[in-house]
């Protein structure tokens, strides 16, 4: 029996899920993060550092799906992208991208000339050095944290011209937080990935217990790392408190895990690894007003 068509939405709406706009939006709100806790408060600063930010990481997302389109067919999570389901043709896609790339990196270099290479060097690493690394090792999720932890670097440096040690803890912290977030997410959709021959977990076997001891040991090195700004006195007593209880409340969801290694924990670390990262960034920009 043949499946149902799924009904084709509005033009903007598949942009939209084209260039993952809600994915986007986690990106940003890092990026403004990092913005705020330099000391950043110009309103057409951060319309450039959001709107460039966001076309950027569109471009990543529309070339990742424009990469793995024949992939996508095989997946029922991906299935339904608009390119495997012939809403847009790969030329526009490539005009969507090309587009979003150039616009959004000549809206960030209205900020400075670090701000525009950095938001090149995440489309470049991700588009063609993470995306391709998915199909032949589990290491495309180490090589991937690396542009996945530029957005709040990126804001900082937008507002200091510079690299500084607060810009490079910024990135440290979320660089971090990727691997529990990822192989989470990993661990979810493991049988989906399976299909398109993705294998993101960190051991080779795959939903076990080792992969589980790795999600966990990470989830506890975010407590500790988290509290940089604080040991540097950068903020003050709230990121201590903060910080500390909400990486125990993320490390007792990796715990569950490593304990059980049921996919019903994963999902709770997968949600819960998205509430944290925004909570945790802005109780820095915060605390140091």
């Amino acid at each position: 029996m043949s499946e149902i068509a799924v009904q084709k939405p509005a033009i903007w709406k598949i942009y939209l899920i084209f260039t993952k706009f809600r994915l986007s939006f986690l990106v940003i709100l890092s990026a403004l993060s990092g913005y705020l806790f330099a000391g950043g408060s110009d309103y057409l600063e951060i319309t450039y550092l959001m709107l460039g930010g966001t076309l950027v990481t569109a471009a990543s997302n529309g070339a990742n799906q424009i990469w793995e389109r024949e992939l996508d067919v095989l997946m029922s999570r991906t299935k339904n992208r608009p390119l495997p389901q012939g809403w847009i043709t790969v030329k526009e896609a490539y005009i969507v991208c090309v587009i979003s790339l150039i616009i959004g990196t000549l809206l960030l270099l209205q900020l400075n000339l670090y701000s525009a290479l950095l938001g090149l060097l995440a489309f470049l690493t991700y588009v063609f050095v993470y995306t391709p690394l998915k199909l032949k090792t589990p290491w495309a999720v180490f090589v991937g944290a690396f542009p996945g932890a530029i957005p709040p670097m990126l804001g900082y440096i937008a507002e200091s011209n510079d690299f500084t040690l607060h810009s490079g803890v910024l990135f440290f912290v979320q660089f971090t937080w990727q691997f529990p977030h990822f192989w989470a997410i990993a661990w979810v959709l493991y049988d989906d990935y399976k299909k398109a021959g993705f294998s993101l977990l960190p051991s080779a076997s795959g939903r076990s217990k080792q992969s589980a001891f790795q999600i966990m040991v990470y989830s506890l090195f975010l407590i500790p790392f988290s509290l940089l700004p604080w040991a540097l006195d950068w903020v003050g007593i709230s990121t201590l408190i903060i910080a500390s209880l909400l990486g125990v409340v993320f490390f007792v969801y990796a715990y569950r895990l490593f304990l059980y290694c049921e996919t019903k924990d994963a999902r709770k670390l997968m949600f819960a690894s998205f509430v944290y990262l925004p909570i945790i960034q802005f109780v820095y920009v915060f605390d140091k007003l």
